[in-house]
């Protein structure tokens, strides 16, 4: 069995050994099996023989392992003649194709899900059985997502230029995952936004790297020993990871000097100004308006409306929150919840208990069912018979 730093070494070896081979000539399915393969071989000989030069070993063994699959496969007999010399063996060029990889595993043909399927198998060296235990899926099926995402991009040219934005999309989704089976997705996309952020000089990357650190600082007081949610007012913050935040908000100001604001600086703002309150009653609320305000005109999002409407509330008072709120379509994902609350800031928990009750009946998972339940419960307790 592999130690942990072999598994790490391993998995942040697996990008750019995929990398060689598709400049080599492998189409990226094909190459990407072959890589898979040789991880499968590392795992059986590196406890007992370790190499020299792990990334060179792999390149050779995944080489290898590409050239057998081509030969066997009648149907691309075509091109043995291009396939037939085998590079030397020797230490593997420093070409770094990461960032060509994430672009290619965000490619716009495919759907989100099986776009951070193939990003967390291709470049983050997950095996599916991680990705599916994850995902909460049957291997068989999350196999079947990553064989369909493989073929779809084994045509794209390498070379091509990608969309930053997308990639960057794919891995606040895999962030938003957080924790399930033996992976830790949200470490995991920090991971992976980290390398990014290595590979590209860009501030809106820098500014989802923030944004991860930020949210990230405070996830041991999300939720109770039971599970149960804590909101953000009534969390420990003597219990957030203060070097995180340190961390998530040298990263914004140095993104923030450039002065090409980006949607994630200014959620990554957001999220600083709340890290930096000492208390909830100490939160700079005026400027988390002003900072939704920016954030709307980036995205122009009825949920980043939503998101204003508390903030507008807790700034200038629950009607004029409550003013905003009635500019917005009714069905939007919380905006029962967000009302409750209100209304119970201006004091009418009647309407309040009562909203409550609705949202927990739309609300996408049992932690939130749980939670504005209870708020409910808890007002309609207050008011008595």
């Amino acid at each position: 069995m592999t130690s942990a730093i072999e598994e790490a070494l391993l998995r942040s070896l697996t990008p750019s050994v995929l990398g060689i081979l598709v400049r080599r000539g492998a189409d990226f399915a094909a190459g990407e099996d072959a890589v898979q393969d040789a991880l499968v071989e590392a795992v059986r000989v590196w406890p007992e023989d370790p190499p020299r030069d792990p990334k060179g070993w792999l390149v050779t063994v995944a080489w290898r392992k590409f050239l057998d699959a081509t030969r066997a496969d009648a149907a691309r007999r075509r091109r043995e003649d291009l396939l037939e010399e085998e590079p030397p063996p020797g230490p593997a060029p420093e070409v770094d194709d990461t960032l060509q990889l994430y672009f290619l595993c965000a490619h716009p043909s495919l759907t989100p899900a099986s776009a951070v399927a193939l990003t967390l198998r291709a470049v983050g060296g997950l095996s599916t059985r991680q990705i599916a235990q994850a995902y909460l899926v049957p291997e068989a099926t999350m196999a079947q997502r990553i064989s369909r995402a493989k073929r779809t991009v084994s045509g794209v040219r390498f070379d091509q230029p990608g969309d930053v934005a997308t990639v960057l999309r794919v891995l606040y989704l895999v962030f938003n995952e957080g924790y399930c089976g033996d992976v830790d997705l949200a470490a995991e996309a920090i991971r992976l936004t980290r390398r990014l952020a290595a590979a590209i000089d860009h501030p809106e990357v820098a500014g989802l790297l923030a944004l991860m650190l930020l949210h990230h600082a405070r996830r041991a007081t999300r939720t109770g020993p039971d599970g149960s949610l804590i909101p953000l007012a009534e969390q420990d913050r003597t219990r957030w990871d203060t070097a995180s935040i340190a961390e998530g908000v040298q990263i914004l100001q140095a993104a923030l000097a450039r002065d090409r604001l980006g949607e994630f600086q200014a959620q990554a703002a957001i999220a600083a100004l709340h890290a930096d309150a000492p208390t909830a009653e100490e939160t700079d609320w005026v400027q988390i308006v002003e900072w939704y305000d920016e954030l709307a005109r980036l995205t122009d999002s009825p949920l980043v409306r939503l998101n204003r409407a508390v903030a507008v509330g807790e700034a200038d008072g629950p009607r004029a929150g409550l003013a905003a709120l009635a500019a917005l379509d009714d069905s939007l994902p919380r905006y029962a919840a967000v009302a409750a609350y209100l209304h119970e800031r201006d004091g009418d928990l009647a309407t309040a208990a009562r909203l409550y009750a609705e949202a927990a009946q739309k609300a996408p998972n049992l932690a939130e069912v749980v939670h504005l339940t209870r708020q409910a419960a808890r007002l309609n307790a207050r008011r008595g018979p």
